[in-house]
């Protein structure tokens, strides 16, 4: 088998989007893959809806709200993740020094200086404390008996320094916004972080690799957002996981993958996911990653809607062109599982 097909097949099964692997439970799922993104909370939905068989919307409603097995933070590259909660620690004790330091020319550049982002640490964790979970736009009124404008992104960067910092984290959504509460009350420590140090940036490593497949350091710091040689050094550290024979791996497999899937985020190239004449169908600008149409992880399209019982609307790459039966009959197979995903817990 040619070595780009095989690494992509890897790859595809590794995210469980491909080879017909799906897991079982969220938990399952993000053990496996460790994150998903999720600066839309939506979008993590339908990218766990990708990896879990039989998912819907209130599964993960009930992992991140009651189970409390899944938490959203700050993590890799400093944006919103949806992470195992018996990661979360780690994870945070590892980025958090790294996106407080990054952040703090921002604060200043706002005209937040130490001492009233101390005071505005303070006045978060006594208003979570006293009242309960808090949304963003509650926190934002409370900073402003501090002089915090509600306007612009001053409070907001106080609110994430304030996460960053290890005092609070995202909590239960409230009619489908997130709300804050203290980390310590959410996720009760249990001990010490099982990994520090540069022992956590190796442990890094070594879950980047098996949930990514073939890789290499340059991917990870892409993903990490940590530098280069300190990735080097846990690349090393880590060891190579042993992959199986991909010519096992079965073929023809369609996922209807998300906005800012991690597989479309997870490398530094996109030559083994996305075909280069097509690439800005999938990165048109601004930040945006598009959700797409993958077989056995090649991208062979993009669509949008699916949510509210809205059918998705599939954009193949080759225009007029139609997609050939069996991949055709796959993506109604997954567009019939979104609306199912959505719906569910309803009838």
């Amino acid at each position: 088998m040619e070595r780009r097909t095989a690494d992509r097949l890897l790859r595809a099964h590794a995210q469980a989007i491909g080879g017909r692997v799906r897991e079982t439970t969220v938990s399952a799922a993000l053990d496996r893959v460790l994150a998903v993104q999720a600066q839309d909370l939506a979008a993590a939905g339908l990218g766990l809806r990708a990896r879990v068989q039989g998912l819907t919307a209130d599964d993960v409603r009930h992992a991140t709200d009651t189970e409390r097995s899944a938490v959203r933070g700050w993590f890799m590259r400093g944006t919103l993740q949806l992470v195992p909660a018996a990661d979360a620690r780690w994870l945070l004790g590892l980025f958090g020094p790294v996106y407080l330091a990054l952040a703090a020319r921002r604060l200043r550049e706002l005209g937040l200086d130490e001492a009233l982002c101390e005071r505005a640490a303070k006045l978060i964790v006594n208003a979570v404390d006293g009242e309960g979970p808090l949304t963003r736009a509650e926190l934002t009124e409370r900073l402003g008996t501090l002089g915090v404008e509600s306007k612009g992104q001053s409070a907001f960067h106080l609110i994430r320094r304030t996460a960053l910092s290890g005092l609070i984290c995202h909590g239960p959504q409230r009619a489908g916004e997130a709300t804050f509460v203290l980390l310590d009350d959410w996720l009760p420590a249990s001990g010490p972080p099982p990994v520090t140090g540069s022992a956590a940036v190796t442990e890094l490593a070594r879950r980047y690799r098996a949930a990514h497949g073939p890789s290499d350091v340059e991917d990870f710091a892409h993903w990490s957002g940590l530098r280069t040689t300190v990735c080097k050094s846990a690349w090393a550290a880590a060891g190579e996981p042993a992959w199986e024979d991909a010519a096992h791996i079965p073929r023809g497999d369609v996922r209807l993958l998300p906005a800012y899937d991690n597989y479309l985020v997870g490398y530094r190239r996109r030559d083994l996911s996305v075909p280069a004449e097509h690439e800005r169908r999938v990165w048109p600008g601004g930040g945006v990653i598009r959700a797409t149409v993958v077989v056995d992880g090649w991208a062979v399209g993009t669509w949008s809607g699916g949510r509210r019982g809205a059918e998705p609307v599939v954009e193949p790459f080759a225009g007029n062109e139609p997609l050939d039966a069996a991949v055709s009959a796959e993506i109604a197979r997954e567009s019939a599982d979104i609306a199912r995903f959505y719906n569910a817990s309803h009838t």
